[in-house]
Parts: structure tokens; C-alpha cells; sequence
């Protein structure tokens, strides 16, 4: 009966406010309301234009798992917690002002359980936009912060967020000229899980993972740089997960920059072991560690933590390796 009351009333009050009413009734009635969807205005893409491959089934709908009242804030704002995603995207955002050329694929951390899709996705293509450079966000699958699949995590125990990954840088490739991009200029950049996901996607480039699908495949998704941000899955406390993650640096292996925090959860190791193998594999390669800043900060300024001051640093180093005019 309350379903039918509702109805008729959005029939008798329709010459007042029948779309924001129809959509309230519709959230709540029917639980349809996105988890989260982008911004009007910046183009979105399917990844795969069939089913994604190495699929795992997830049971429901994308959600945000933060939950009502999560008191946990970054630099005193909330953060979208995005679980459950089987369909992965990737959304354009273009400068406001003069497109450099350069373009960003940037893949959110989350533990390959969520994504933090706004602290370490839609706040990042702001910044970059404001650098003149094109970002690509990229949603890739992870199954829910509820789920304890043995195929999920980081590569090879899954393949799903590398299939994502390589998918993607392909797929910016295909529409450079489209997007304004120079194919020669795209880089990726990843947060926890995401900086692991960009670090791997740096040492497997050369031969996808799956079958390709569309011309995409057929291009190069070698990315020209990688910027690692509080990496995770790289390394424990003794150094030990590089060769069992099936991660080897070589001489073309793209220039990387690393930043993190040396009294981060999630071991300062990630960081000095990766750099360590790129600097055997003499790749070009920028260490940056902070004494204090903990995990996943993002972008978000706080004054007491000097870290949160790495976006200048990387955009230093994008024009020192010619990546930025």
C-alpha cells in the first residue's frame, strides 16, 4: 500500500516536482540508485564490449561500503568506498584549460577489494586537469570488501585488474587523436593496490593477457611513465614478494616515481624494494619517503604531514623526463 500511496501521489503532484520525486521513488523503493557515477559532462566507456575476461561472479549491485556514520575521514572529509564491481569503465576527463598532450591513466588503491574512487580517483583528475593534463580513471573489477575469493588480488593470483589495466591503456591509445593525446605520453598512476596494479602493468605489457578483442588490443600498452603511490603487494618486511608476484623489472621498464610514507601499515619496503629493482634494471627512477603521513591520504593537503606535498613533485619530475613542456 505504501508503494501505490506514493505512486498516486507523484501522479497528483506532477505539474510541481514529478522528476525529483519519480527519482526519490525509485532510490528508495527500489534500491536502483548508482553507488557512484561520474560527473556529467566526461565521457564514459565500457572497457569491454562483451563479457569482461577472467570474470568472478559477484553477487550484487555496486556499492559504497563506507556505510552511514563511518567516522573514518581523510583530512576531515568522507571518502567513497566502491565494492562489488564486475562492469569496469573508464571516464575521460580533459583539461579546462591548454591540454599539454600528456595523459594519465589512474587506477584507485582498495586492497583489490574496493576502490577508493573519489580520494584516489575523481580528486586526482582534478589535479591533473589543473597541469593541463588528460586523465583517464579507470574502474576496474574487484569484488567487494565482503568477499574472500581465492581468484581475487593482485596478479597472477587474479588477472582481472591487469586484463582492466592493459585494456585501458589501449584503449587510450585508439583515441588519441580523438582525446587530443600524444599516444607517446601516457602514463599511469596508482594508489596501494592501484600503484601494485601500475607496477605490474610496467613488467607486463609486452603480450596480453587475454585474447584480444578490437584493433585496442593490437596497440601497445607499455605505459612511457608510472608514478607508484603507497604501494602494497610489492614487497613484505623482508623483501620477499617481487619474484613471487612474478614481477621483474627490465631496461624498458618506464620511468617510475615512487612516494610513501616511512611509518606506513603497509611497510615502506613496497617502496624501496621496487625501487631497488628498477635501479638493478637501471631504469630511471625518482624514491621519495616521509616520516610520517600513514596510508592513504591521497591528495588531500594536511599540514602536519610534508607528504601530501608530492602532486608538486611529480609535476616536476613529468617536465624533467619530458613528459610535460
Amino acid at each position: 500500500m505504501a508503494k501505490q500511496w506514493i505512486g498516486t501521489a507523484m501522479v497528483a503532484t506532477a505539474m510541481v516536482a514529478t522528476a525529483v520525486v519519480g527519482a526519490l521513488f525509485i532510490q528508495v523503493s527500489y534500491g536502483q540508485a548508482p553507488a557512484w557515477a561520474p560527473a556529467q559532462g566526461h565521457l564514459t566507456l565500457d572497457l569491454w564490449p562483451l563479457t569482461p575476461p577472467d570474470a568472478t561472479a559477484i553477487p550484487g549491485p555496486e556499492v559504497d561500503t563506507t556505510g552511514p556514520g563511518n567516522d573514518n575521514l581523510i583530512a576531515g572529509k568522507p571518502l567513497i568506498r566502491l565494492g562489488n564491481v564486475s562492469k569496469p569503465t573508464l571516464t575521460v576527463y580533459e583539461p579546462k584549460g591548454t591540454a599539454t598532450g600528456a595523459a594519465v591513466v589512474v587506477f584507485p588503491g582498495g586492497g583489490y577489494r574496493i576502490l577508493a574512487i573519489d580520494l584516489e580517483g575523481t580528486e586526482v583528475c582534478d589535479w591533473l586537469n589543473g597541469a593541463g593534463i588528460t586523465c583517464i580513471l579507470v574502474k576496474y573489477r574487484v569484488p567487494g570488501a565482503d568477499q574472500k575469493l581465492a581468484s581475487t588480488g593482485p596478479y597472477p593470483s587474479s588477472k582481472e585488474a591487469l586484463d582492466d589495466a592493459q585494456r585501458a591503456v589501449g584503449m587510450v591509445r585508439a583515441h588519441a587523436a580523438e582525446w587530443k593525446i600524444d599516444p607517446a605520453r601516457v602514463g599511469v598512476l596508482g594508489f596501494s593496490a592501484g600503484a601494485h596494479l601500475a607496477a605490474a602493468l610496467s613488467t607486463h605489457y609486452d603480450k596480453r593477457l587475454y585474447a584480444p578483442v578490437d584493433a585496442a588490443d593490437q596497440l601497445s600498452c607499455r605505459p612511457d611513465f608510472a608514478v607508484i603511490v603507497y604501494p602494497g603487494y610489492l614487497a613484505d618486511a623482508e623483501q620477499g614478494f617481487l619474484d613471487k608476484l612474478d614481477l621483474h623489472p627490465t631496461a624498458q621498464t618506464p620511468p617510475s616515481f615512487i612516494v610513501q610514507a616511512e611509518d606506513d601499515p603497509v611497510h615502506i619496503e613496497n617502496s624501496t624494494a621496487w625501487f631497488l629493482a628498477l635501479k638493478r634494471a637501471k631504469v630511471p627512477a625518482e624514491l621519495h619517503i616521509y616520516a610520517e603521513g600513514g596510508h592513504g591520504f591521497g591528495l588531500r593537503r594536511q599540514a602536519k604531514w610534508p607528504v601530501t606535498t608530492w602532486p608538486q613533485s611529480v609535476e616536476l619530475w613529468l617536465h624533467t623526463i619530458h613528459m610535460l613542456p
